[in-house]
């Protein structure tokens, strides 16, 4: 949608070490980012520093900047652009920071804030995943398009983002999430202690024995891949409850969204340790009480970063109806069906390419409503 649009969104990726400014236009980087210590621990230091990093981007421009758009870990009042509560990262904006008004008093442009996981789904399905989908089933012959998009980031938590027909469903709350979901082997548990960083380590140390280990998952696939040594098995077992837990918690989700989920972060290098098990959660069964079997999802799930199951989720199941009573008839395509494909555009700039395309989408939306 915004993939030719000449407008310009300052962005900014704000991590409790740093603070990696940087400029977006037809939803690509323009500018090469300029990184700053957040000084996340004292409150005027923090501000001073975004001042200074937003002001140094734009005065690199040649021309003026529509808007301010980023994400910001923690909870929030994000329609309001009010930080608080809180923040391991930002301690010093849990009492309530408003960060949105206070720059856009600074710089007198508008300020959007969100969550990093809505802006990943956001940025996924206008400019990243799910263009890319329906352009391969264009060009493919299919009527098949989607509209919606269940975006996921696998990292230090379990991030979600919710579009539906194109628009970013945020919550009346701001408040959409997956990781305090259950655990699905775990009674009691929050479903983020077995698809994180921490999970992975954790289940290499019970599988291998060795609770002393120092490594994180990078060098954990890297074992899985034997690259490295250390307990195959355990790796491999690691990422595979991985796959498990989070394709449990993914099943919730799709069945009520209905549309192509797509996950990103850090962690999807070991994809293919990950992927078995996820899928195989997806395309799961559950049973009634008189002992029948039910798929968990009405629709069939395929990996659509496997040419061949691409293939087939483009084909579908056409088929002719019969017009009672005339001789016309119908097509249609009976299957339901969904898609599982990971990031093209990488976590960090799906996340500014969703600031970008919400920036934009809130400012025509105010113009088109006088």
């Amino acid at each position: 949608m915004y993939f030719h649009d000449n407008r310009i969104v300052i962005t900014l990726d704000a991590g409790g070490t740093n603070l990696v400014f940087g400029a977006m236009r037809s939803c690509e980087y323009i500018t090469t980012p300029i990184t700053y210590p957040s000084n996340a621990h004292d409150l005027d230091l923090c501000l001073d520093t975004m001042v200074k990093g937003f002001r140094e981007v734009i005065d690199s421009l040649d021309e003026k900047p529509v808007a301010i758009s980023f994400a910001f870990p923690g909870p929030a009042d994000y329609p309001n652009g009010i930080i608080g509560g809180y923040l391991p990262n930002f301690p010093s904006f849990r009492d309530g920071v408003a960060l949105g008004p206070f720059l856009q008093n600074e710089f007198g442009i508008p300020v959007f804030i969100n969550n990093d996981g809505d802006l990943f789904a956001y940025g996924e399905a206008l400019c990243g995943a799910l263009p890319e989908v329906n352009k391969r089933l264009a060009e493919s012959g299919s009527k098949k398009r989607f509209k919606n998009l269940l975006g996921y980031t696998f990292g230090t938590g379990y991030g979600v983002g919710i579009v539906v027909n194109g628009q970013l469903n945020r919550g009346d709350n701001s408040c959409v999430e997956t990781f305090c979901l259950p655990h699905k082997t775990k009674a009691g548990i929050i479903v983020e202690e077995g698809v994180a960083v921490r999970a992975i380590k954790r289940v290499y140390a019970e599988a291998s024995g060795d609770y002393n280990h120092n490594y994180e998952p990078k060098e954990i696939c890297e074992i899985a891949d034997g690259k490295r040594e250390g307990n195959i098995d355990a790796a491999r077992k690691a990422f595979a409850e991985f796959g498990e837990i989070a394709g449990d918690a993914m099943a919730m989700a799709a069945q009520l969204i209905d549309g192509v989920i797509v996950i990103g972060g850090g962690i999807t290098a070991a994809r293919h340790w990950i992927l078995p098990s996820l899928m195989k959660e997806l395309r799961s069964d559950l049973a009634t009480l008189g002992g029948d079997r039910v798929r968990r999802l009405q629709m069939e799930v395929f990996n659509l970063d496997d040419p061949a199951e691409f293939e087939r989720f483009a084909k579908g199941n056409s088929k002719t109806v019969v017009v009672r009573g005339t001789n016309l008839t119908v097509e249609y395509d009976d299957m339901k069906r969904i898609g599982v494909t990971f990031s093209k555009l990488g976590a960090s700039k799906a996340i500014s390419a969703g600031a970008y395309a919400f920036a934009l989408s809130k400012i025509d939306e105010n113009t088109n409503s006088f």
